[in-house]
């Protein structure tokens, strides 16, 4: 097992986001990655700062995995989901193939 922990938006910025565009998540996990990208660049860009940016961002939320929360529909009752990316998945690639050349 191998554990990793993420601090900062650095981290994300420098290391995970660029890990999952060399080898990137199939179905609808992509869809999620791509979202979540969308979010970092956000909040690296300062958005999260104003109300606007920070409505951005959970309308992007609310397009994600399971949502946003109850709380979050109290709080933020203006939300608009964006359109979530539709990823079709046609080749599953060889998984013995991402650490050397076939």
């Amino acid at each position: 097992m191998v554990r990793y922990c993420v601090a900062d938006i650095k981290n994300l910025t420098t290391i995970i986001i660029p890990h999952f565009l060399s080898f990137p998540l199939l179905t609808e996990k992509a869809a999620d990655f791509i979202l979540f990208k969308n979010v970092i660049e956000l909040i690296s860009k300062g958005a999260h700062l104003s109300i606007e940016g920070l409505y951005q961002i959970i309308n992007i939320k609310a397009s994600m995995n399971l949502g946003i929360s109850h709380d979050l529909k109290s709080d933020f009752s203006k939300f608009i989901p964006v359109e979530r990316p539709l990823i079709l998945t046609e080749n599953i690639p060889d998984p013995h193939c991402w650490f050397h050349y076939c």
